[in-house]
């Protein structure tokens, strides 16, 4: 059956986006980006940017905004079963690279694991005009360390403020 990804979460203070493939069955029943529970994304966005952790999604929508982070995915709509990347079939793309023509305060994008980052390759080309950074899943399923992750996704913070 096709699942379809958000709408972008980005304004007009943007200066980063992240990109994930396409949300995971856990955040489509909820309508949340990253929202099952042992994916690592909030945590980690917490850490780096020393914010008090919440579980309330609009609070976490807020302090995204007001640290310039906008979140998409590089997938528009596809066929999975589950919530594996390797599952995903017959994917038609996000307009990546009309969203960030709309945002031109956006200076990096960060692909959150490797299908969003291989996805955003042959989306944009090699030679694109802003820095595509990948950094590692905060998916449960890659399985590096907690500590590992937080210290790849420190990468961000050159492009903030």
């Amino acid at each position: 059956n096709r699942i379809s990804s958000f709408a972008p979460l980005i304004d007009d203070h943007s200066e980063i986006i992240i990109l994930g493939s396409i949300p995971g069955v856990k955040s489509l029943e909820k309508q949340q980006y990253y929202a099952h529970p042992q994916n690592k994304f909030w945590k980690i966005i917490f850490e780096l940017l020393h914010e008090e952790f919440t579980e309330d999604y609009e609070e976490r929508i807020g302090i995204l905004k007001r640290h310039h982070i906008a979140l998409w995915d590089v997938i528009d709509s596809c066929e999975r079963k589950g919530s594996l990347d390797s599952e995903i079939r017959n994917e038609e793309s996000n307009q990546v690279a009309e969203l960030l023509d709309e945002h031109p305060h956006i200076r990096a994008i960060f692909c959150n694991g490797g299908k969003s980052y291989k996805n955003l390759q042959k989306l944009l080309g090699k030679n694109y005009r802003l820095p595509s950074i990948a950094i590692p899943s905060t998916s449960p399923l890659h399985t590096v360390s907690f500590e590992k992750k937080l210290e790849d996704w420190k990468k961000i913070l050159e492009f903030l403020g």
